[in-house]
């Protein structure tokens, strides 16, 4: 006996533990925690590596076009600082001159644009910079603001988002149902039994009344009316409903209003904050919000455009928290769009499926 438990005490081979640490750190990645701490990890690591890829390359881009620009000065002051120079002689020939060389300039300032290696600001490839061009490639926002101009960044960014697409849509699946859970049992506790109990008693009634209609279908109405009544008035007492509501508070549907008006209500939160940060008004902040959050991203409107060309180190960290709180906002709202689907999808089947019995009942009496 000894012997057998001392063979079943025997610790594991180095190989089998790993297995087993490695399962275990599996498992905690792909749970609730887990999955929000690896979306944010993944974001993260994604822009240390498109600043590695296209940081260099943005510092290129802006002499570049320092060069040009330098350049199209110096031609244009050559037409015209000269007094033994033709083109004074000409007012044609001048204008002609000049036309051309500005032409010139703003065709290769569309075709920078086309390519997406237009000059553009510091803080674009800053990290937070490429923590929200990260973050915007995974939600398939993709603003449009910015884009990598090299070949090897395009090809990054490829496969990074087929890899962080379907991680960011389980992080949506498991938080919003984590969410809606949670704010279900916050419903349930505080709104039914706290804040409106007669809406908890009214429903309750109902609820006791269906039971009773399937399990006597062959019941007369009126006694089912008695029923129903009985059902509403033994519901009367509040300390009856909470314990009706303590059972399962999973089997409360969140009505579709509250869901809308928790959308709504979080769109407007973040047009105050960004008119506030951004100094834009209502209609452009809740626009922005609802393009954002509802992954559109026309790229119209976004953060840190308005102090982009202001190179003061003031406007640089704004710039920078603005897009850090841009980032955050997505991530909790996407969160939240998916949890008021959730709840939405639940209330929608519910009533579809009393629908359904109500149906089947009234054909069942006309038979």
């Amino acid at each position: 006996m000894e012997r057998k438990r001392s063979i079943r005490r025997r610790p594991k081979p180095p190989f089998e533990r790993a297995k087993d640490h490695c399962r275990a750190f599996t498992a905690f990645m792909f749970s609730n925690v887990g999955i929000t701490f690896l979306v944010v990890l993944y974001t993260i690591a994604g822009s240390f590596m498109f600043i590695a890829i296209e940081g260099g390359e943005a510092g290129k881009r802006k002499e570049t076009a320092d060069k040009e620009r330098n350049e199209t000065l110096t031609r244009l002051w050559e037409i015209s600082c000269c007094d033994q120079n033709v083109y004074l002689h000409n007012k044609t020939i001048y204008i002609s001159a000049v036309a051309s060389e500005i032409k010139s300039y703003q065709s290769k300032l569309i075709e920078r644009q086309r390519k997406g290696t237009v000059e553009g600001d510091e803080s674009q490839w800053s990290f937070s910079g490429a923590f929200l061009f990260s973050l915007t490639v995974i939600t398939t926002i993709g603003y449009g603001n910015i884009a990598p101009a090299t070949d090897l960044g395009k090809v990054a960014t490829i496969f990074y988002a087929i890899i962080g697409m379907p991680l960011f849509l389980l992080y949506l699946s498991n938080i919003g149902d984590i969410l809606a859970k949670s704010f279900k049992w916050i419903y349930a506790k505080c709104f039914l039994c706290r804040i409106c109990p007669n809406i908890a008693r009214r429903r309750l009634a109902r609820e006791k009344h269906k039971e009773r209609l399937r399990q006597n279908d062959g019941e007369d109405p009126s006694e089912s009316g008695g029923s129903e009544s009985g059902s509403a008035s033994s519901y009367t007492n509040d300390s009856e409903i909470e314990m009706e509501i303590k059972q399962d508070p999973q089997t409360v549907t969140v009505p579709i209003t509250v869901c809308i008006s928790i959308m709504i209500g979080y769109i407007l939160l973040g047009a105050s904050l960004f008119k506030a940060w951004e100094k834009w008004d209502y209609l452009d902040g809740s626009y922005f919000c609802f393009i954002s959050l509802s992954s559109i991203g026309f790229g119209d409107l976004v953060p840190g455009a308005a102090l982009k060309f202001n190179t003061s180190v003031k406007s640089y960290n704004v710039v920078e928290l603005s897009f850090i709180f841009c980032s955050v906002y997505l991530l909790l709202g996407m969160a939240l769009i998916a949890m008021c689907f959730n709840l939405m999808q639940e209330q929608v089947i519910y009533k579809l499926t009393n629908l359904k019995k109500c149906a089947s009942q009234c054909f069942k009496c006309k038979r």
